[in-house]
């Protein structure tokens, strides 16, 4: 996974020029028929009558600069096709990507499907 721009600069900020920062109470996972990129863009899944919704998820503690998610993280099942899924990222509770990343393998979501990421299916690396 990659970090997005806003997440790159509240870190720079936050060390670099004692800029506080407050941790996101929520982590929503997001998905992508297109992917995004630093800045945002790509096509984030329609939450209209499809039944879609950006999901939480949970993280463990990190170590030797990796974390994953600790639990399952499942969302709603489909109510209309959803297309190809590509990739996803992860967003704060204020709607500002953190990361993102491409999918190892793309998954189509058709009508009464549903899609998860098993425990340690998301791991954010810092290098």
């Amino acid at each position: 996974m990659a970090k997005s721009y806003y997440l790159d600069n509240t870190f720079l900020s936050a060390v670099l020029n004692g800029v506080a920062y407050t941790s996101p109470t929520q982590i929503l996972v997001a998905l992508y028929t297109s992917s995004p990129g630093p800045g945002g863009g790509g096509v984030e899944v329609s939450n209209g009558s499809s039944g879609y919704a950006r999901t939480a998820g949970t993280f463990a503690s990190p170590a030797n600069g990796t974390i994953s998610n600790n639990a399952s993280v499942t969302f709603p099942q489909a109510a209309a096709p959803w297309g190809t899924i590509v990739a996803f990222a992860l967003f704060d509770q204020l709607g500002n990507m953190l990361w993102y990343g491409n999918l190892t393998a793309s998954k189509t979501i058709n009508t009464g499907d549903q899609l998860t990421f098993a425990t340690g299916g998301l791991t954010v690396t810092e290098t």
